[in-house]
């Protein structure tokens, strides 16, 4: 079988930059045509930065980063220093990139890729705000009908919200994108908090990566080092969880992941309740499925791929 072809669609982020190593480090499974950067986490400069750093970390220079979305459709942006530091990737000491942007718009790339390709063979894979798939969507409608699929981290139900009391970031950056995106027709695997939660680097699995002995080992569990405080304060957990990395995961091992085929709609008009995803868990509308929404995953499983899949780098 041959390996699937994604865009990766990102705001880097530790557990973005996690997230890409992961694919970075399984070409069997996974062909990355390119990595387009969006703001979240931090400002767009700086996640198209993270995103080349990360590239150079894992050893693969040659893998092609565009710049996007530097605000979302319609409101102001949103940040999250305070979760992962000023760079975006607080933790390690990482040499800026050598690396080149690519001279192309993010949204340009999405839209030429999806159609120079056939149907049904591309995959987007959104870690952060849908900003720049969502505006991709909105200029260039008829690469909808060819995305194999959208596999994304954002959202929450259970869990409820992160930035807000009923939403979680990455919703709640570009909830008008979200919008567009969970809308659009295109089948949809969503990672929420819901799963991303039960994916926590305890002290026992940060060390498994330091004790890789390698570059990239030791500066993911530095990572983890460094946002860990904000969610063991928060949450009163055992670690961090890996959000992001989750897509990745499920690429290579779906059976990892179960969830529930069900309606998710994204709250646009609600400043109390913007950006929450109003997920049909219990099938108590007549509203159509829209997405499979994850809601458990094999954590020992997940980290021991993640832990064979970095020792490559």
């Amino acid at each position: 079988m041959s390996a699937r072809k994604i865009i990766i669609d990102t705001d880097p982020g530790q557990d973005d930059a996690v997230a890409i190593l992961l694919a970075l480090a399984s070409p069997e499974e996974i062909d990355v045509l390119g990595i387009t950067a969006v703001a979240g986490n931090v400002p767009l400069a700086l996640t198209s930065k993270n995103a080349r750093i990360v590239c150079e970390l894992a050893g693969k220079p040659d893998t092609k980063v565009f710049e996007g979305c530097d605000r979302p459709m319609g409101r102001e942006l949103v940040t999250a220093e305070h979760v992962h530091g000023k760079t975006g990737l607080n933790g390690p000491v990482l040499p800026d990139p050598v690396m080149e942007v690519e001279d192309q718009h993010a949204v340009d790339f999405i839209i030429d890729t999806l159609r120079a390709h056939d149907a049904g063979t591309v995959t987007l894979c959104p870690l952060g705000p849908l900003t720049n798939i969502g505006t991709a969507f909105e200029k260039a409608p008829d690469i909808i009908e060819k995305v194999q699929e959208i596999v994304l981290m954002g959202g929450a139900y259970f869990e409820v919200g992160n930035i807000t009391p009923a939403a979680e970031f990455n919703i709640y950056v570009d909830p008008q994108a979200a919008d567009i995106v969970f809308k659009s027709g295109v089948p949809i695997v969503v990672m929420p908090l819901d799963v991303t939660h039960k994916a926590l680097v305890t002290k026992p699995r940060n060390d498994a990566f330091r004790n890789l002995g390698t570059k990239v080992g030791t500066a993911v569990a530095e990572m983890t080092d460094f946002f860990e405080r904000f969610d063991k304060e928060k949450y009163g957990s055992d670690g961090a969880p890996l959000h992001d990395p989750c897509v990745t995961a499920y690429l290579i091992q779906p059976e990892l992941f179960s969830g529930r085929h069900i309606n998710v709609e994204i709250e646009t008009q609600s400043e109390l309740t913007m950006g929450m995803t109003v997920a049909d868990w219990w099938r108590v509308t007549d509203r159509t499925p829209n997405a499979m929404f994850i809601g458990d995953v094999d954590a020992d499983g997940f980290f021991s791929l993640l832990v064979e899949r970095l020792s490559r780098l």
